[in-house]
């Protein structure tokens, strides 16, 4: 039976696919963040407690101000995070950083079901076949248990997945619209814009994760090649080359705010608190230590965890293999377009190799878990081959009989396949529990010794990895002096800066100081008036002291 194809004869379908698929994606946020809350699940990872406490610094700050964006990680979703934070239970709880996480997780599942569609119906010219495709690799995106639990946080990786799946999305319509300019002889103004709403969602994208810097230089590639290729068409020629600008400039200016606030355009990749110097401090294995090609298979089977572990997880890389196959030999308009997808495999095997970032599975040495979330990057190629592949069978020339039995198989697959990561606990959850388990006991020992002091009472602490104490004992971060407190263009020290003199005269500042074994407060503070309360040991963690102030005599604050 051959293919048939969509026309004025093929009865009108409306379509309610989208706000259907929107209702869907909202509850499932809605109740898995509302599990998550009351489970206690939004602030296990100290990286989520660290973004929310950057963005609350914006507003609730000795020094307040965009300043307290700090460096390293992208200013977008904290800058999101801000209106969420004003308040102190959104704060302490964790709520307000994960609104703009379940937001972006409802518009990454109506851009893959849009991208689908928009590919199969492209190419097929059939409206039905292309929904039922859709409809598959939306499920298979929006039911992940790991993405499920990712999105109920304020991590980043809800975020980054919705701008990079709509940036693919632009992308495809740029193609398409392209190609029917060229077959038609006529400028199609959907071409600038496509390729416009492309460049916005990059931008964001390079805002948010540094993923997007690499990614925008893929797609950055492809659009320069396709205006080279059709270097007369002055229409097309100009649009690129806006194009190219906007999505340059995000990491320009940047580097320029590196540059001019830290006297180093490269602090976010070998400051202090760089991945490359965590890693030094840290000293974790990293398998792939400069060999891209084992750091590419650690990720591609991060990327299979976090679809499901065993067989369950190799059925999904043969689906996607298997999609490749049909996709390049059927969609050929398309298939650069749905290549794209596979940009994060480059990116993080010379990011594992070369860029101080280790990742470790736990089936493999060293046989634990540390970043093993990154895998979740490929999750949008692993939805959209679903969803090729259902279709690959009207794509192959079989009928609707063959579909029907193919996708009621394809869902029982992947039903099957999530119910066996819930069962066992997403990957990503573990992870986070993981996280939490090392550093709970310290932190809350420390966060009940200060709750019992005056709650009026000012602290000298470094809030760089212990911030969630005085986020979970509901002390404002103003009333904090803290490693943020000083002008970072004075480096290495800013003499006038309120963080160097609080160092250094305690008692004029503050009531308390929190230093921890080894960090800045512990090697710097003066001492001289100060009193010892108490000293807080916990298993596996450095050593806690607190000090009461004594004021100097004729000194007063």
């Amino acid at each position: 039976m051959t293919a048939r194809r969509y026309t004025k004869s093929t009865p009108v379908i409306h379509d309610r696919s989208l706000p259907r698929v929107a209702g869907i994606a909202v509850l499932v946020s809605l109740f898995s963040f509302i599990y998550y809350f009351q489970h206690g699940g939004l602030l296990l990872y100290g990286d989520a407690v660290a973004h929310i406490n950057i963005a609350r610094r914006v507003v609730d700050s000795q020094t307040p101000g965009l300043l307290q964006l700090g460096t390293v990680w992208l200013p977008l979703p904290h800058l999101l995070m801000i209106p969420f934070l004003w308040f102190n239970s959104l704060w302490q709880s964790g709520a307000g950083g994960s609104i703009p996480s379940t937001i972006a997780y409802v518009f990454g599942v109506l851009g893959i079901f849009h991208l689908v569609r928009g590919v199969l119906e492209s190419d097929l010219g059939t409206k039905p076949v292309a929904l039922v495709g859709a409809s598959v690799a939306a499920f298979a995106y929006g039911a992940n248990p790991n993405l499920i639990y990712m999105q109920a946080t304020a991590m980043t990786e809800s975020g980054y997945l919705a701008l990079f799946v709509w940036a693919v999305v632009y992308f495809a319509e740029f193609v398409r619209s392209l190609q029917k300019s060229d077959d038609t002889d006529q400028p199609d103004k959907k071409v600038g814009t496509a390729l416009m709403r492309c460049a916005w969602c990059l931008a964001g994208a390079e805002l948010t994760r540094y993923d997007g810097w690499f990614f925008a230089g893929a797609v950055g590639s492809a659009v320069l090649l396709i205006a080279l290729r059709r270097w007369d068409n002055h229409s097309l020629r100009r649009v690129a080359t806006k194009f190219l600008l906007g999505i340059a400039l995000v990491p320009v200016l940047w580097l320029a705010y590196n540059r001019v606030v830290y006297g180093n355009a490269l602090e976010f990749a070998n400051g202090p608190y760089s991945a490359k110097a965590i890693e030094q401090r840290v000293g974790a294995p990293n398998p792939a230590f400069h060999n891209a090609g084992t750091a590419a298979i650690y990720f591609l089977k991060s990327a299979q965890l976090n679809m499901a572990d065993g067989n369950w997880g190799r059925f999904w890389l043969a689906a996607a293999l298997l999609a490749f196959a049909i996709g390049a030999w059927k969609l050929r308009t398309q298939s650069a377009s749905l290549l794209l997808l596979w940009v994060p495999l480059g990116f993080y095997a010379l990011s594992i190799a070369y860029g101080s970032v280790p990742l470790h599975v736990h089936t493999w040495w060293p046989f634990a878990t540390f970043n093993q979330r990154y895998g979740l990057q490929l999750l949008p190629m692993f939805a959209v081959s679903t969803g090729v592949l259902t279709a690959g069978v009207f794509l192959l020339g079989a009928g609707w009989r063959h579909v029907g039995k193919l996708v009621a198989v394809m869902f029982a697959l992947m039903i099957v396949s999530y119910a066996s990561v819930w069962s066992l606990g997403p990957q990503c959850l573990q992870e986070a529990q993981r996280n939490w388990d090392i550093r709970h006991n310290l932190n809350s020992a420390v966060q009940r010794a200060v709750e019992g002091l005056p709650r009026n009472s000012r602290f000298l602490m470094d809030l760089g990895e212990h911030v969630g104490v005085m986020e979970q004992a509901g002390i404002p971060l103003r009333q904090v002096v803290n490693n943020e407190n000083h002008r970072p263009w004075m480096r290495p020290t800013d003499p006038e800066g309120l963080w160097e003199r609080a160092l250094a005269d305690p008692p004029r500042y503050v009531d308390f100081v929190v230093a921890f074994d080894g960090d800045v407060v512990d090697k710097n503070v003066n001492r001289a008036n100060l009193t010892e309360l108490t000293e807080i040991h916990a298993s596996g963690q450095p050593y806690a002291r607190i000090y009461a102030v004594r004021t100097a005599p004729n000194q007063s604050r």
